[in-house]
Protein backbone atom coordinates (compact mmCIF):
# COMPACT_ATOMS: atom_id res chain seq x y z
CA UNK A 1 0.00 0.00 0.00
CA UNK A 2 1.83 3.41 -0.98
CA UNK A 3 0.41 6.82 -0.97
CA UNK A 4 -0.32 8.47 -4.66
CA UNK A 5 2.61 9.53 -6.17
CA UNK A 6 1.81 12.04 -8.77
CA UNK A 7 -1.68 13.36 -7.95
CA UNK A 8 -3.13 15.02 -10.70
CA UNK A 9 -2.75 19.21 -9.93
CA UNK A 10 -5.58 21.37 -9.97
CA UNK A 11 -5.98 24.74 -12.24
CA UNK A 12 -6.61 27.58 -9.50
CA UNK A 13 -8.03 31.14 -10.07
CA UNK A 14 -6.54 33.87 -8.70
CA UNK A 15 -9.16 34.08 -6.18
CA UNK A 16 -9.35 30.65 -5.13
CA UNK A 17 -5.54 30.11 -4.61
CA UNK A 18 -4.50 26.73 -3.07
CA UNK A 19 -1.62 24.10 -3.43
CA UNK A 20 -4.42 21.42 -3.05
CA UNK A 21 -3.86 18.46 -4.83
CA UNK A 22 -6.76 16.00 -6.43
CA UNK A 23 -6.15 12.73 -4.71
CA UNK A 24 -3.02 13.56 -2.61
CA UNK A 25 -4.86 12.30 0.52
CA UNK A 26 -5.89 9.12 -1.14
CA UNK A 27 -4.48 5.58 -0.79
CA UNK A 28 -3.54 3.52 -3.28
CA UNK A 29 -2.95 0.13 -3.74
CA UNK A 30 -3.99 -3.78 -4.23
CA UNK A 31 -6.22 -6.44 -2.51
CA UNK A 32 -5.76 -9.17 -4.51
CA UNK A 33 -6.67 -9.03 -7.88
CA UNK A 34 -8.27 -5.64 -7.37
CA UNK A 35 -6.84 -1.96 -6.85
CA UNK A 36 -8.18 0.53 -5.03
CA UNK A 37 -7.69 4.55 -5.19
CA UNK A 38 -9.48 5.74 -2.55
CA UNK A 39 -9.98 8.76 0.21
CA UNK A 40 -8.50 7.64 3.31
CA UNK A 41 -10.83 9.23 5.62
CA UNK A 42 -13.93 9.73 3.61
CA UNK A 43 -13.99 6.19 2.07
CA UNK A 44 -13.61 4.16 5.27
CA UNK A 45 -15.57 6.19 7.43
CA UNK A 46 -18.39 5.71 4.73
CA UNK A 47 -17.85 1.85 4.20
CA UNK A 48 -17.83 1.42 7.93
CA UNK A 49 -20.46 3.09 8.71
CA UNK A 50 -22.53 1.62 5.71
CA UNK A 51 -21.89 -1.79 7.24
CA UNK A 52 -22.56 -1.32 10.74
CA UNK A 53 -25.78 0.24 9.39
CA UNK A 54 -26.95 -2.60 7.08
CA UNK A 55 -25.80 -5.41 9.99
CA UNK A 56 -27.65 -3.36 12.89
CA UNK A 57 -30.88 -3.42 10.86
CA UNK A 58 -31.15 -6.87 10.23
CA UNK A 59 -29.92 -8.07 13.53
CA UNK A 60 -32.98 -5.82 15.33
CA UNK A 61 -35.63 -5.03 12.64
CA UNK A 62 -38.20 -4.14 15.12
CA UNK A 63 -36.20 -2.19 16.96
CA UNK A 64 -34.64 -0.57 13.67
CA UNK A 65 -38.45 -0.09 12.32
CA UNK A 66 -39.49 1.55 15.23
CA UNK A 67 -36.64 4.06 15.14
CA UNK A 68 -37.16 4.75 11.48
CA UNK A 69 -40.89 5.64 12.55
CA UNK A 70 -39.79 7.95 15.29
CA UNK A 71 -37.34 9.96 12.32
CA UNK A 72 -40.58 10.18 9.95
CA UNK A 73 -42.65 11.65 12.97
CA UNK A 74 -40.27 14.20 13.69
CA UNK A 75 -39.50 15.22 10.12
CA UNK A 76 -42.88 15.54 8.82
CA UNK A 77 -44.47 16.78 12.03
CA UNK A 78 -41.92 18.78 13.46
CA UNK A 79 -40.04 20.03 10.75
CA UNK A 80 -42.33 20.37 7.88
CA UNK A 81 -41.71 24.38 7.97
CA UNK A 82 -38.33 23.87 7.70
CA UNK A 83 -38.12 21.79 4.76
CA UNK A 84 -40.84 24.21 3.30
CA UNK A 85 -39.12 27.52 3.73
CA UNK A 86 -35.64 25.67 2.46
CA UNK A 87 -36.91 24.39 -0.66
CA UNK A 88 -38.70 27.86 -1.68
CA UNK A 89 -35.73 30.05 -0.36
CA UNK A 90 -33.70 27.68 -3.32
CA UNK A 91 -36.51 28.31 -5.60
CA UNK A 92 -36.23 32.76 -4.97
CA UNK A 93 -31.85 32.35 -4.89
CA UNK A 94 -32.26 30.88 -8.52
CA UNK A 95 -34.59 33.29 -9.96
CA UNK A 96 -32.86 36.04 -8.40
CA UNK A 97 -29.63 34.50 -10.34
CA UNK A 98 -31.89 34.80 -13.58
CA UNK A 99 -32.66 38.69 -12.95
CA UNK A 100 -29.85 39.88 -11.38
CA UNK A 101 -26.07 40.64 -13.27
CA UNK A 102 -24.60 37.63 -12.32
CA UNK A 103 -27.10 35.75 -14.71
CA UNK A 104 -24.27 36.87 -17.16
CA UNK A 105 -21.10 34.80 -16.37
CA UNK A 106 -20.41 31.55 -17.82
CA UNK A 107 -20.08 28.17 -16.78
CA UNK A 108 -16.22 27.81 -17.08
CA UNK A 109 -15.10 31.55 -18.56
CA UNK A 110 -15.95 33.84 -21.12
CA UNK A 111 -14.74 31.91 -23.47
CA UNK A 112 -16.59 28.67 -22.86
CA UNK A 113 -18.77 27.32 -25.13
CA UNK A 114 -21.43 24.50 -24.69
CA UNK A 115 -20.32 20.70 -25.27
CA UNK A 116 -23.51 19.44 -26.14
CA UNK A 117 -26.40 20.97 -28.49
CA UNK A 118 -29.85 21.95 -26.73
CA UNK A 119 -31.40 19.17 -27.83
CA UNK A 120 -28.55 16.75 -26.16
CA UNK A 121 -28.48 18.94 -23.53
CA UNK A 122 -32.12 18.66 -22.14
CA UNK A 123 -32.09 14.86 -23.16
CA UNK A 124 -29.72 14.82 -20.40
CA UNK A 125 -31.59 16.94 -17.94
CA UNK A 126 -34.49 14.50 -18.45
CA UNK A 127 -32.64 11.70 -17.87
CA UNK A 128 -30.65 13.00 -14.98
CA UNK A 129 -33.36 13.33 -12.33
CA UNK A 130 -35.79 11.18 -13.87
CA UNK A 131 -36.10 7.96 -12.48
CA UNK A 132 -38.67 4.98 -11.03
CA UNK A 133 -40.71 8.06 -10.18
CA UNK A 134 -42.43 8.72 -13.23
CA UNK A 135 -44.35 5.08 -13.12
CA UNK A 136 -44.51 4.72 -9.37
CA UNK A 137 -46.27 7.97 -8.45
CA UNK A 138 -47.48 8.96 -12.01
CA UNK A 139 -50.72 7.41 -11.30
CA UNK A 140 -50.93 7.18 -7.78
CA UNK A 141 -50.51 10.71 -6.61
CA UNK A 142 -53.17 12.24 -8.77
CA UNK A 143 -55.70 10.28 -7.64
CA UNK A 144 -54.85 10.07 -3.67
CA UNK A 145 -54.43 14.07 -3.59
CA UNK A 146 -57.65 14.44 -5.38
CA UNK A 147 -59.46 11.27 -3.38
CA UNK A 148 -57.49 11.95 0.03
CA UNK A 149 -55.39 13.91 0.80
CA UNK A 150 -56.63 17.06 -1.06
CA UNK A 151 -54.84 19.46 -1.17
CA UNK A 152 -55.87 23.10 0.54
CA UNK A 153 -58.66 21.17 2.17
CA UNK A 154 -60.26 20.77 -1.15
CA UNK A 155 -63.68 19.30 -1.00
CA UNK A 156 -62.88 15.88 -1.85
CA UNK A 157 -65.91 13.95 -4.63
CA UNK A 158 -66.79 10.76 -2.26
CA UNK A 159 -68.74 11.85 0.54
CA UNK A 160 -68.75 9.99 4.12
CA UNK A 161 -71.47 7.54 2.71
CA UNK A 162 -69.19 6.90 -0.39
CA UNK A 163 -71.59 8.40 -2.78
CA UNK A 164 -70.20 10.46 -5.50
CA UNK A 165 -70.76 14.49 -5.68
CA UNK A 166 -69.83 15.42 -9.02
CA UNK A 167 -69.77 19.30 -8.72
CA UNK A 168 -66.72 18.40 -6.78
CA UNK A 169 -65.37 16.44 -9.26
CA UNK A 170 -63.74 19.50 -11.43
CA UNK A 171 -61.73 21.37 -8.64
CA UNK A 172 -60.30 18.22 -7.20
CA UNK A 173 -59.13 16.57 -9.51
CA UNK A 174 -57.47 20.16 -10.66
CA UNK A 175 -55.69 20.31 -7.65
CA UNK A 176 -54.97 16.80 -7.44
CA UNK A 177 -53.01 17.04 -10.45
CA UNK A 178 -51.42 20.32 -9.43
CA UNK A 179 -50.62 18.85 -6.42
CA UNK A 180 -48.82 15.96 -8.09
CA UNK A 181 -46.62 18.97 -10.57
CA UNK A 182 -45.77 20.54 -6.95
CA UNK A 183 -43.71 17.82 -6.09
CA UNK A 184 -41.98 17.05 -9.16
CA UNK A 185 -41.95 20.48 -10.91
CA UNK A 186 -39.71 23.51 -10.38
CA UNK A 187 -39.25 23.36 -6.42
CA UNK A 188 -37.61 20.06 -6.72
CA UNK A 189 -35.46 21.49 -9.50
CA UNK A 190 -34.26 24.41 -8.08
CA UNK A 191 -32.60 21.42 -5.54
CA UNK A 192 -31.02 20.34 -8.28
CA UNK A 193 -30.27 23.96 -9.59
CA UNK A 194 -28.04 25.45 -6.39
CA UNK A 195 -25.84 22.10 -6.13
CA UNK A 196 -25.23 21.63 -9.78
CA UNK A 197 -24.54 25.77 -10.49
CA UNK A 198 -22.29 25.14 -7.17
CA UNK A 199 -20.24 22.14 -8.76
CA UNK A 200 -19.82 23.73 -11.99
CA UNK A 201 -18.70 27.14 -10.70
CA UNK A 202 -15.86 25.57 -8.35
CA UNK A 203 -14.24 23.33 -10.98
CA UNK A 204 -14.90 25.06 -14.50
CA UNK A 205 -14.42 28.99 -13.03
CA UNK A 206 -12.00 27.97 -9.70
CA UNK A 207 -9.90 25.07 -10.94
CA UNK A 208 -10.73 23.23 -7.80
CA UNK A 209 -11.14 19.34 -7.78
CA UNK A 210 -15.09 18.01 -8.62
CA UNK A 211 -16.06 17.55 -5.68
CA UNK A 212 -18.68 18.86 -3.19
CA UNK A 213 -15.85 20.22 -0.52
CA UNK A 214 -14.58 22.39 -2.96
CA UNK A 215 -17.82 24.21 -2.61
CA UNK A 216 -16.98 25.48 0.73
CA UNK A 217 -13.45 27.06 0.08
CA UNK A 218 -14.74 30.34 0.29
CA UNK A 219 -15.82 29.83 3.63
CA UNK A 220 -12.84 27.24 5.43
CA UNK A 221 -9.89 27.98 2.65
CA UNK A 222 -7.59 25.64 3.15
CA UNK A 223 -8.60 23.93 5.74
CA UNK A 224 -11.57 22.67 3.75
CA UNK A 225 -9.20 19.45 2.88
CA UNK A 226 -9.14 18.69 5.93
CA UNK A 227 -11.64 16.94 8.47
CA UNK A 228 -14.10 19.79 7.59
CA UNK A 229 -14.60 18.68 3.78
CA UNK A 230 -14.63 15.19 5.13
CA UNK A 231 -17.43 16.07 7.01
CA UNK A 232 -19.26 17.72 3.91
CA UNK A 233 -18.43 14.32 1.93
CA UNK A 234 -19.55 11.88 4.26
CA UNK A 235 -22.83 13.95 4.74
CA UNK A 236 -23.13 13.43 0.54
CA UNK A 237 -22.23 9.86 0.41
CA UNK A 238 -25.30 8.90 3.39
CA UNK A 239 -27.30 11.49 1.32
CA UNK A 240 -26.64 9.85 -1.97
CA UNK A 241 -26.93 6.85 -0.40
CA UNK A 242 -29.96 6.79 0.92
CA UNK A 243 -31.71 8.77 -1.51
CA UNK A 244 -31.46 5.95 -3.79
CA UNK A 245 -32.10 3.20 -1.82
CA UNK A 246 -35.33 4.99 -1.66
CA UNK A 247 -35.64 4.83 -5.62
CA UNK A 248 -34.74 0.93 -5.00
CA UNK A 249 -36.73 0.29 -2.71
CA UNK A 250 -39.84 1.72 -4.36
CA UNK A 251 -38.38 0.19 -7.68
CA UNK A 252 -38.48 -2.99 -6.40
CA UNK A 253 -42.06 -2.85 -4.49
CA UNK A 254 -43.20 -1.91 -8.26
CA UNK A 255 -41.60 -4.73 -9.94
CA UNK A 256 -43.28 -6.78 -7.40
CA UNK A 257 -46.48 -5.80 -7.85
CA UNK A 258 -46.47 -5.69 -10.97
CA UNK A 259 -45.47 -9.35 -11.74
CA UNK A 260 -47.92 -10.38 -8.79
CA UNK A 261 -50.58 -8.18 -11.29
CA UNK A 262 -49.49 -10.15 -14.81
CA UNK A 263 -47.79 -13.52 -13.38
CA UNK A 264 -49.62 -13.53 -10.15
CA UNK A 265 -46.81 -13.93 -7.88
CA UNK A 266 -46.73 -13.34 -4.04
CA UNK A 267 -46.15 -9.48 -3.07
CA UNK A 268 -43.64 -9.94 0.02
CA UNK A 269 -40.25 -8.57 1.52
CA UNK A 270 -38.83 -11.86 0.35
CA UNK A 271 -39.70 -11.46 -3.45
CA UNK A 272 -38.89 -7.66 -3.37
CA UNK A 273 -35.10 -8.61 -1.69
CA UNK A 274 -34.81 -11.45 -4.77
CA UNK A 275 -35.57 -8.50 -7.13
CA UNK A 276 -33.11 -6.25 -5.13
CA UNK A 277 -30.18 -9.06 -5.58
CA UNK A 278 -30.75 -10.24 -9.36
CA UNK A 279 -31.32 -6.44 -10.16
CA UNK A 280 -28.40 -5.62 -8.33
CA UNK A 281 -25.84 -8.05 -9.91
CA UNK A 282 -27.80 -6.79 -13.34
CA UNK A 283 -26.34 -3.22 -12.16
CA UNK A 284 -22.49 -4.50 -11.30
CA UNK A 285 -22.16 -6.39 -15.06
CA UNK A 286 -23.29 -2.66 -16.02
CA UNK A 287 -20.69 -1.08 -13.84
CA UNK A 288 -17.82 -3.62 -15.27
CA UNK A 289 -18.66 -2.65 -18.60
CA UNK A 290 -17.84 0.51 -18.08
CA UNK A 291 -20.04 3.82 -18.96
CA UNK A 292 -20.28 3.78 -22.58
CA UNK A 293 -20.53 -0.36 -22.74
CA UNK A 294 -22.70 -0.46 -19.69
CA UNK A 295 -24.95 3.08 -18.48
CA UNK A 296 -25.14 4.07 -21.65
CA UNK A 297 -26.86 1.97 -23.59
CA UNK A 298 -29.28 0.73 -20.95
CA UNK A 299 -30.21 4.81 -20.50
CA UNK A 300 -30.51 4.61 -24.28
CA UNK A 301 -32.91 1.98 -24.27
CA UNK A 302 -35.13 2.61 -21.28
CA UNK A 303 -35.58 6.36 -22.60
CA UNK A 304 -36.94 4.77 -25.74
CA UNK A 305 -39.07 2.13 -24.15
CA UNK A 306 -40.25 5.31 -21.89
CA UNK A 307 -41.28 6.86 -25.22
CA UNK A 308 -43.18 4.14 -26.75
CA UNK A 309 -44.74 3.45 -22.98
CA UNK A 310 -46.27 7.09 -23.11
CA UNK A 311 -47.14 7.17 -26.78
CA UNK A 312 -48.66 4.32 -26.13
CA UNK A 313 -50.51 5.35 -23.30
CA UNK A 314 -51.48 8.55 -24.64
CA UNK A 315 -53.28 7.23 -27.71
CA UNK A 316 -54.37 4.12 -26.89
CA UNK A 317 -56.54 6.02 -23.90
CA UNK A 318 -58.60 8.69 -24.55
CA UNK A 319 -56.04 11.21 -25.74
CA UNK A 320 -57.99 14.62 -25.51
CA UNK A 321 -58.77 13.73 -21.67
CA UNK A 322 -55.37 12.99 -20.81
CA UNK A 323 -54.14 16.16 -22.41
CA UNK A 324 -56.99 17.83 -20.38
CA UNK A 325 -55.62 16.16 -17.83
CA UNK A 326 -52.03 18.15 -18.65
CA UNK A 327 -53.43 21.21 -19.40
CA UNK A 328 -55.87 21.30 -16.19
CA UNK A 329 -53.02 20.49 -13.79
CA UNK A 330 -50.54 23.31 -14.94
CA UNK A 331 -52.87 26.07 -15.22
CA UNK A 332 -54.40 25.18 -11.50
CA UNK A 333 -50.26 24.52 -10.80
CA UNK A 334 -49.58 28.08 -11.54
CA UNK A 335 -52.43 29.72 -9.91
CA UNK A 336 -52.40 28.11 -6.80
CA UNK A 337 -48.40 27.98 -6.62
CA UNK A 338 -47.79 30.41 -3.84
CA UNK A 339 -50.78 28.73 -1.20
CA UNK A 340 -49.04 25.21 -2.06
CA UNK A 341 -45.71 26.51 -1.28
CA UNK A 342 -46.65 28.12 2.03
CA UNK A 343 -45.26 26.86 4.87
CA UNK A 344 -47.68 28.48 7.00
CA UNK A 345 -51.49 28.77 7.78
CA UNK A 346 -52.26 24.95 6.36
CA UNK A 347 -55.06 22.75 7.29
CA UNK A 348 -53.84 20.29 4.73
CA UNK A 349 -51.32 18.21 7.28
CA UNK A 350 -52.29 15.27 5.51
CA UNK A 351 -51.28 16.39 1.89
CA UNK A 352 -48.23 18.66 3.29
CA UNK A 353 -46.86 16.65 6.62
CA UNK A 354 -47.13 13.08 4.68
CA UNK A 355 -46.24 13.79 0.97
CA UNK A 356 -44.91 16.95 0.35
CA UNK A 357 -41.82 16.76 3.43
CA UNK A 358 -40.94 13.84 2.41
CA UNK A 359 -40.30 14.88 -1.64
CA UNK A 360 -38.40 17.95 -0.14
CA UNK A 361 -36.41 15.64 1.34
CA UNK A 362 -36.06 13.26 -1.18
CA UNK A 363 -35.28 15.93 -3.83
CA UNK A 364 -32.48 17.08 -1.35
CA UNK A 365 -31.19 13.57 -1.15
CA UNK A 366 -30.86 13.10 -4.55
CA UNK A 367 -28.97 16.35 -5.43
CA UNK A 368 -25.76 15.39 -4.73
CA UNK A 369 -26.36 12.45 -7.36
CA UNK A 370 -28.14 14.60 -9.94
CA UNK A 371 -26.15 17.67 -9.28
CA UNK A 372 -22.99 16.07 -10.49
CA UNK A 373 -24.55 14.98 -13.22
CA UNK A 374 -26.23 18.11 -14.08
CA UNK A 375 -22.53 19.95 -13.79
CA UNK A 376 -20.69 17.57 -16.11
CA UNK A 377 -23.06 18.56 -18.99
CA UNK A 378 -23.37 22.16 -18.71
CA UNK A 379 -20.11 23.61 -19.33
CA UNK A 380 -20.02 26.57 -21.16
CA UNK A 381 -23.85 27.98 -20.33
CA UNK A 382 -24.89 31.03 -18.98
CA UNK A 383 -25.92 30.90 -15.33
CA UNK A 384 -29.06 32.61 -16.51
CA UNK A 385 -29.42 30.00 -19.50
CA UNK A 386 -28.41 27.38 -17.37
CA UNK A 387 -30.81 27.98 -14.36
CA UNK A 388 -34.01 28.65 -16.51
CA UNK A 389 -33.58 25.61 -18.57
CA UNK A 390 -32.86 23.31 -15.52
CA UNK A 391 -35.48 24.71 -13.77
CA UNK A 392 -38.43 24.67 -16.78
CA UNK A 393 -37.84 21.99 -19.36
CA UNK A 394 -37.40 18.79 -17.39
CA UNK A 395 -40.46 19.99 -14.94
CA UNK A 396 -42.31 20.61 -17.96
CA UNK A 397 -42.11 17.09 -19.47
CA UNK A 398 -42.59 15.34 -16.09
CA UNK A 399 -46.10 17.55 -16.38
CA UNK A 400 -46.71 16.27 -19.82
CA UNK A 401 -46.30 12.61 -18.37
CA UNK A 402 -48.03 13.01 -15.15
CA UNK A 403 -51.04 14.78 -16.18
CA UNK A 404 -51.36 12.14 -19.33
CA UNK A 405 -51.44 9.35 -16.69
CA UNK A 406 -52.86 11.19 -13.97
CA UNK A 407 -55.85 12.48 -16.21
CA UNK A 408 -56.74 9.42 -17.82
CA UNK A 409 -56.78 7.26 -14.17
CA UNK A 410 -59.19 10.03 -12.85
CA UNK A 411 -61.65 9.95 -15.84
CA UNK A 412 -61.45 5.62 -15.11
CA UNK A 413 -62.37 6.32 -11.20
CA UNK A 414 -65.16 8.83 -12.09
CA UNK A 415 -66.77 7.09 -15.11
CA UNK A 416 -67.29 3.54 -13.42
CA UNK A 417 -66.48 3.59 -9.40
CA UNK A 418 -67.44 0.76 -8.32
CA UNK A 419 -65.51 -1.67 -10.99
CA UNK A 420 -62.25 0.12 -10.98
CA UNK A 421 -59.23 -1.12 -10.02
CA UNK A 422 -57.59 2.58 -9.63
CA UNK A 423 -59.96 3.22 -6.79
CA UNK A 424 -59.41 -0.10 -5.03
CA UNK A 425 -55.52 0.30 -5.33
CA UNK A 426 -55.28 3.86 -4.43
CA UNK A 427 -58.69 4.71 -2.13
CA UNK A 428 -60.07 1.54 -0.71
CA UNK A 429 -57.05 -0.81 0.06
CA UNK A 430 -54.27 1.61 -0.42
CA UNK A 431 -51.69 -0.45 -2.66
CA UNK A 432 -49.57 2.30 -4.55
CA UNK A 433 -47.31 -0.10 -5.90
CA UNK A 434 -50.54 -1.70 -8.24
CA UNK A 435 -51.92 1.67 -9.05
CA UNK A 436 -50.32 2.13 -12.63
CA UNK A 437 -51.11 -1.38 -13.17
CA UNK A 438 -55.39 -0.62 -12.59
CA UNK A 439 -54.97 2.05 -14.93
CA UNK A 440 -53.18 0.32 -17.42
CA UNK A 441 -55.84 -2.74 -17.07
CA UNK A 442 -58.52 -0.35 -18.87
CA UNK A 443 -56.46 -0.14 -22.18
CA UNK A 444 -55.67 -2.11 -24.81
CA UNK A 445 -53.22 -5.22 -24.32
CA UNK A 446 -52.96 -4.69 -20.65
CA UNK A 447 -50.78 -7.57 -20.21
CA UNK A 448 -48.09 -6.34 -22.63
CA UNK A 449 -48.14 -2.82 -21.66
CA UNK A 450 -47.88 -3.93 -17.99
CA UNK A 451 -44.69 -6.37 -18.85
CA UNK A 452 -43.26 -3.04 -20.43
CA UNK A 453 -43.86 -0.96 -17.27
CA UNK A 454 -42.39 -3.77 -14.94
CA UNK A 455 -39.41 -3.94 -17.46
CA UNK A 456 -39.21 -0.09 -17.62
CA UNK A 457 -39.07 -0.02 -13.38
CA UNK A 458 -36.55 -2.64 -13.69
CA UNK A 459 -34.15 -0.49 -16.16
CA UNK A 460 -34.95 2.35 -13.93
CA UNK A 461 -33.37 0.06 -11.27
CA UNK A 462 -30.70 -0.63 -12.90
CA UNK A 463 -29.40 2.73 -14.41
CA UNK A 464 -29.78 4.49 -10.99
CA UNK A 465 -27.59 1.84 -9.23
CA UNK A 466 -24.59 1.97 -11.56
CA UNK A 467 -25.30 5.90 -12.08
CA UNK A 468 -25.42 6.27 -8.25
CA UNK A 469 -22.51 4.31 -7.48
CA UNK A 470 -20.13 6.56 -9.59
CA UNK A 471 -21.11 9.64 -7.60
CA UNK A 472 -20.79 7.72 -4.43
CA UNK A 473 -17.34 6.51 -5.48
CA UNK A 474 -16.04 9.96 -7.14
CA UNK A 475 -17.04 11.22 -3.35
CA UNK A 476 -15.13 8.82 -1.79
CA UNK A 477 -12.56 8.99 -4.71
CA UNK A 478 -11.52 12.04 -3.24
CA UNK A 479 -13.23 13.84 -6.68
CA UNK A 480 -11.42 11.42 -8.87
CA UNK A 481 -13.76 10.25 -11.85
CA UNK A 482 -11.39 7.08 -12.94
CA UNK A 483 -11.07 5.22 -9.86
CA UNK A 484 -10.97 1.51 -10.52
CA UNK A 485 -14.01 -0.65 -11.08
CA UNK A 486 -14.06 -2.98 -8.35
CA UNK A 487 -14.74 0.47 -6.08
CA UNK A 488 -18.17 1.31 -7.81
CA UNK A 489 -18.91 -2.29 -7.73
CA UNK A 490 -18.60 -1.95 -3.77
CA UNK A 491 -21.15 1.21 -3.86
CA UNK A 492 -23.44 -0.67 -6.11
CA UNK A 493 -23.90 -3.52 -3.19
CA UNK A 494 -23.83 -1.52 -0.44
CA UNK A 495 -27.15 0.23 -2.40
CA UNK A 496 -28.77 -2.92 -2.77
CA UNK A 497 -28.12 -3.75 0.47
CA UNK A 498 -29.37 -0.51 2.44
CA UNK A 499 -32.45 -1.21 0.12
CA UNK A 500 -33.03 -4.45 1.48
CA UNK A 501 -32.31 -3.92 4.81
CA UNK A 502 -34.85 -0.65 4.85
CA UNK A 503 -37.53 -2.84 3.67
CA UNK A 504 -37.00 -5.17 6.16
CA UNK A 505 -37.02 -3.02 8.78
CA UNK A 506 -39.96 -1.20 7.86
CA UNK A 507 -41.31 -0.61 4.64
CA UNK A 508 -41.84 2.43 2.84
CA UNK A 509 -41.69 4.40 6.50
CA UNK A 510 -37.99 2.95 6.47
CA UNK A 511 -37.81 4.63 3.25
CA UNK A 512 -38.68 7.56 4.55
CA UNK A 513 -36.64 7.99 7.42
CA UNK A 514 -33.46 7.35 5.76
CA UNK A 515 -34.25 10.30 3.62
CA UNK A 516 -35.45 12.45 5.73
CA UNK A 517 -32.43 11.83 8.41
CA UNK A 518 -29.95 12.66 6.04
CA UNK A 519 -31.67 15.48 3.96
CA UNK A 520 -31.91 17.56 7.70
CA UNK A 521 -27.82 18.32 7.91
CA UNK A 522 -27.57 18.15 4.22
CA UNK A 523 -30.06 21.02 3.84
CA UNK A 524 -28.17 23.31 5.91
CA UNK A 525 -24.98 22.37 3.99
CA UNK A 526 -26.98 23.22 0.92
CA UNK A 527 -28.25 26.68 2.56
CA UNK A 528 -24.28 27.71 2.97
CA UNK A 529 -23.61 26.68 -0.78
CA UNK A 530 -26.24 29.91 -1.72
CA UNK A 531 -23.31 32.08 0.32
CA UNK A 532 -20.33 30.54 -1.51
CA UNK A 533 -22.45 30.43 -4.82
CA UNK A 534 -22.43 34.14 -4.84
CA UNK A 535 -19.13 34.97 -3.45
CA UNK A 536 -17.91 33.17 -6.50
CA UNK A 537 -20.08 34.95 -8.52
CA UNK A 538 -19.09 38.29 -7.03
CA UNK A 539 -15.23 37.39 -8.41
CA UNK A 540 -16.43 36.37 -11.60
CA UNK A 541 -18.19 39.38 -12.16
CA UNK A 542 -15.63 41.29 -11.50
CA UNK A 543 -13.11 39.93 -13.69
CA UNK A 544 -15.24 39.97 -16.58
CA UNK A 545 -15.36 44.07 -15.41
CA UNK A 546 -12.27 44.44 -15.70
Amino acid sequence: MRQTEEPEHTHVDSDMNTDYQIGQDNIVGKLGPFGFDIHNRVFAISALASIIFIVLTLVFPEQAGSIFQSVVNFSTGTLDWYFMIVVDFFILFSLWLVVSPYGSVRLGGADARPEYSYLSWFAMLFTAGIGIGLLFFSVLEPVYHANVSLPLSVLPPFGEDGALNPDAIPEASALGLAGTFLHWGIHGWAVYVVMALALALFTYNKGLPFSIRSVFFPVFGDAVWGWRGDIIDILAVFSTLFGLATALGLGAQQANAGMNFVFDLAVNTTTQVIVIVLVTAVALVSVWRGLDGGLKKLAEMNMILAMLFFFFVLFAGPTLVGLDGFWTGLVTYVKELIPLSAPFGREDDAYRQSWTIFYWAWWVSWAPFVGMFIARVSRGRTVREFVLCVLLIPSLFIFIWMGVFGGIALDQLYADPESSLVKDYVIDNYRPELSVFGMLNELPLADVTSVLAIILALIFFVTSSDSGSLVIDTITAGGKVDAPRPQRMFWATVEGLVAIVLLIGGGLSALQAGVTATAIPFSIVMLVMCYTITKALKGELRRIRG
